[in-house]
């Protein structure tokens, strides 16, 4: 069906929401509403599933097994973001800019002991 071997963001949330369309969640009645609490939670489950499949080890068992839950992660991100209107397109350039300004292996100020003056 998805035969492409690229896919932009938003083909694959449209090709979710189609997903979700054909399932008929997106009904008043259904077992699954796509609400954005549902979501997060599932988008949560399905990161612990990652998690899983890494627990008492740290080599990857089986990566077929870990992409398929990598799949599962990316696409209750991808409807989490679209349920709740935000361009995670735009939402992940932003922050890798605002990460380029930021330091992880400095003290912030904040945390520093105010009593040690560095000369």
């Amino acid at each position: 069906m998805y035969n492409s071997p690229l896919m932009e963001l938003k083909d694959l949330t449209q090709a979710m929401d189609r997903f979700v369309t054909a399932k008929g969640w997106y009904q008043p009645d259904t077992p699954r509403p796509q609400t954005p609490k549902n979501l997060a939670a599932s988008l949560c489950i399905e990161a612990a599933e990652v998690l899983e499949l890494f627990q008492w080890t740290d080599r990857v068992p089986d990566s077929s097994a870990l992409a398929s839950e990598l799949a599962d992660v990316t696409l209750y991100l991808l409807q989490l973001a679209r349920v709740s209107g935000i361009d995670l397109e735009a939402a992940v350039l932003d922050k890798l800019s605002l990460n380029y300004k930021r330091t992880w292996d400095e003290t912030p100020s904040s945390e520093r002991n105010p009593d040690v003056h560095e000369d």
